[in-house]
């Protein structure tokens, strides 16, 4: 739980993922289509992946990747990603991290 605590405390926006997720692909571009880089990591290519998927179930997630936080906070997957989005909620979250307006 360290691990993942460090690394989303560390960057604004981080996707936990797997290489052959799609959905963790379309958050990505979802982010960068709205002016925000996010830190990727890649469970499946750290050998500590299987520790990281506990840690995040023991955080609350409990879906399939992507795992994305938010200013050190566990948002959720695809769906509540999409659901902030599409209530306006999710561009004043990233406002901070955004490299372009």
């Amino acid at each position: 739980m360290d691990k993942v605590q460090k690394i989303s405390s560390e960057n604004g926006v981080v996707i936990f993922s797997k290489t052959s997720c799609c959905l963790s692909y379309a958050v990505h571009i979802l982010f960068q289509d709205l002016g925000v880089l996010p830190h990727v990591h890649e469970i499946d290519r750290d050998p500590e992946g299987k520790e990281i998927e506990k840690a995040l179930s023991r955080m609350g997630f409990n879906g399939p990747v992507p795992a994305v936080f938010i200013a050190g906070t566990l948002v959720g997957s695809t769906n509540e990603v999409m659901s902030l989005h599409l209530s306006g909620s999710l561009i004043p979250l990233l406002q901070p991290y955004r490299t372009s307006n």
